[in-house]
């Protein structure tokens, strides 16, 4: 086995022992070890983040962009690391991140709906990673038609914020074997950390894979795009429906896809076609491939991805994305979807009060532990409990020997 990937392994099961050896403990608990403690505050999603940054409800926050550059661009908070960046070196670099998700039915009666829609993915990405400035103003018309982003009193203007956070996500959508291990090891995290309890919970190896993953529509589309050659799907009596996450440049690929649509159609012969082409953000689109009209797109928007996932579950959303992190959740609870391929890695950091001495990870530390001993630990926003933003930050709070509350 790769040693980094062995290294990796090792650290989730810290990361594990850290919940269950009592150095994760209730906000009422005790629990100081080591250097210090920092408390984490779980705001479900990152909607209330810069909000809670900027009226100093929190110290900082870890989150996936734009909220990262949200504030940073606002001038609210500034950046501590990128996630690719957080301690050990090298340890997070690439680390998986949200994926595309098909039902198990889906797969079985459409697979050539779900191919084209997989190669629209990938057309997307790679027009983002070539065209960032475009995508970027592309993107911030779809969010918030080109208007600031404004959570209470904080207000950004969204083109500067999306080409600031675009830089730090990697749109990609190839399942390496890098990539398939990132996520080998986040259901092994899960496991540990009580999140995982269910059908993945005594799987591993082969038959992990097999629950968790369908290639076939990647290596299909794939090889559509590079033969120039989109199979035409038979046409869909009933629409499908597409979910993805408000606020969220994750899923730009499609998104951008969306926009683009007249060159996807000139160049690979498909496109999702927008009913109202003048809509900055559509809701109803058409699948068209090689001229013909096969299936009416849904597009239905969800706060955060255990909601998509749900959304899944009902079978009101066939295709989503969102993160791994839900997409395991979901798939252990028995909800009948298959992670089909990334759509992007990284796209992560942490940031802190602006102002504060905290400029990199080792002025944070230094910080941490100098209000630890004046009694007023550190309180850090993330997320969810068990998400890759929680583990990285754990872990490497863990590595500089500052123990982690809850509240």
């Amino acid at each position: 086995m790769d040693t980094r990937f062995l290294t990796l392994a090792m650290v989730m099961l810290a990361v594990a022992g850290l919940c269950s050896a009592g150095c994760t403990t209730s906000q009422n608990g005790g629990g100081q070890v080591g250097n210090g403690t920092v408390s984490i505050l779980y705001s479900q999603g990152v909607g209330p983040m810069p909000n809670l940054l900027a009226t100093r409800q929190v110290d900082g926050y870890i989150a996936w962009q734009p909220f990262v550059s949200i504030a940073t661009e606002s001038q609210i908070g500034q950046l501590v690391a990128s996630s690719g960046d957080m301690p050990p070196a090298g340890m997070w670099n690439d680390h998986p991140c949200c994926v595309i998700t098909a039902r198990d039915d889906l797969l079985a009666s459409n697979p050539d709906f779900v191919n084209a829609i997989s190669a629209i993915t990938i057309l997307g990405d790679s027009y983002v990673t070539e065209h960032p400035d475009e995508a970027a103003d592309l993107l911030a018309d779809w969010l918030v038609g080109k208007a600031n982003f404004t959570y209470g009193n904080v207000s950004v203007g969204s083109v500067g914020v999306i080409q600031n956070a675009i830089r730090t996500v990697k749109y990609t959508t190839e399942p390496t074997d890098d990539w398939k291990n990132g996520t080998r090891r986040f259901v092994a995290a899960q496991k540990e950390l009580g999140i995982v309890q269910g059908r993945l919970a005594n799987v591993s190896g082969v038959e992990l894979d097999e629950i968790l993953f369908d290639f076939g529509p990647y290596e299909s589309a794939s090889q559509m795009i590079a033969q120039k050659r989109i199979v035409t799907p038979a046409r869909l009596s009933s629409p499908v429906t597409l979910g993805y996450l408000k606020a969220d440049m994750h899923s730009g690929g499609l998104l951008v896809a969306i926009k683009k649509y007249q060159w996807m159609n000139d160049n690979y012969g498909i496109m999702l076609r927008p009913r109202n082409v003048a809509d900055a953000k559509p809701e109803v689109c058409d699948l068209v491939v090689n001229g013909e009209t096969v299936a009416e797109v849904r597009l239905v928007s969800a706060n955060a991805g255990p909601e998509l996932m749900q959304m899944a579950a009902t079978n009101n959303v066939q295709m989503g994305f969102a993160g791994v992190p839900p997409a395991i959740a979901a798939i252990d609870r028995g909800t009948p979807i298959k992670v089909l391929h990334p759509i992007n890695t990284e796209g992560s950091g942490l940031v802190a009060t602006v102002g504060s001495p905290a400029r990199d990870w080792s002025t944070f530390v230094t910080w941490a532990k100098s209000r630890s001993t004046e009694g007023k630990p550190l309180k850090i926003a993330a997320p969810s409990k068990g998400s890759i933003q929680d583990v990285m930050l754990r872990y490497s709070l863990r590595d500089a020997g500052i123990a982690v509350t809850e509240g």
